[in-house]
């Protein structure tokens, strides 16, 4: 699983067999799939920020500019 904080918006993404699976993260722990957002299976990993700010950038904001992969 992979956290990433799209324009403050946490977010997670997990690799299922040949397909990326896209989730919203709430603060209490909870996941829910986005199912309208398909991320192609080839894009690398080092390759989801570009790709998720191309979709989310009209999000994007003075306190938050990228999208970013969380530790």
């Amino acid at each position: 699983m992979i956290r990433v904080n799209v324009f403050g918006r946490s977010m997670s993404v997990r690799r299922v067999g040949s397909e990326w699976q896209l989730f919203n993260e709430s603060q209490a722990g909870m996941r829910a799939r986005i199912y309208d957002v398909a991320i192609p299976p080839e894009l690398a990993e080092d390759d989801l920020p570009g790709f998720l700010d191309d979709i989310y950038h009209e999000y994007a904001s003075e306190q938050y500019p990228s999208v970013v992969i969380e530790s």
